[in-house]
């Protein structure tokens, strides 16, 4: 399966435009992103856990990176309610359920082999961030030699510029942006090549957005 499968090609979901398909385990169904393969793939992914639902132990040889969007994501080592930044390293093991259900944000198999640790930051805490001085808020999730993982929230009316040397990810937590001609409201996910424009502008709300910058 191949969707969104180019990174030299820029992509875009809207959350209105959102298609959801029904995973292995009942309860459980995704909202593809990007992809390349089948049920062990390469996959970007909205996953929504119904009340009850989970899925049985299994590995993640490429590492595991989760944002909790909505509710409560659970597994053998925690708890953990929405906000939460998550990163399982490369052939980890776990099995998650969600008894008051959730929904997640999910990256599969797109982490280096060098990394070994487990990683959860809490965004809701303001120890967290960081106030820059344009009026912008930032909340470091992870950085190394290979990407540099954030949340940031822009003040109503602010322009915002990404490296344009590196291939970038946006998925939108709050507010709108404009970008590319079109408003994008929360929910919907843009993937930029290297060497391509990223700016974005937030609308009369604000915005906060994850952001993904892929050095190499």
């Amino acid at each position: 399966m191949l969707i969104n499968a180019d990174l030299a090609e820029p992509a875009i979901v809207r959350s209105d435009h959102y298609e959801w398909s029904p995973s292995p385990q009942k309860g459980v169904e995704r909202m593809m992103l990007d992809r390349i393969g089948e049920e062990k793939a390469r996959a970007t992914t909205i996953v929504r856990y119904q009340e009850g639902s989970s899925f049985p132990l299994h590995p993640h040889p490429g590492g595991e990176e989760i944002f909790v969007l909505d509710g409560t994501f659970c597994d053998e080592t925690g708890s953990f309610p929405k906000g939460t930044y998550i990163r399982n390293p490369p052939n980890s093991v776990h099995s998650p359920f969600c008894p008051d259900g959730a929904t997640i944000f999910v990256k599969l198999r797109q982490m280096h082999d060098t990394e070994n640790h487990f990683l959860r930051v809490d965004t809701l805490d303001p120890d967290n961030w960081v106030n820059h001085q344009n009026g912008r808020n930032e909340c470091l999730l992870h950085q190394d030699e290979h990407e540099f993982v954030s949340l940031q929230i822009l003040r109503p009316q602010s322009i915002f510029n990404a490296p344009v040397g590196a291939l970038v990810e946006w998925l939108i937590i709050k507010g709108e942006v404009f970008f590319s001609g079109e408003v994008h409201a929360a929910g919907s996910w843009i993937r930029l090549p290297k060497g391509s424009l990223k700016q974005l502008m937030t609308k009369d709300q604000g915005s906060c957005f994850y952001q993904k910058v892929v050095k190499a």
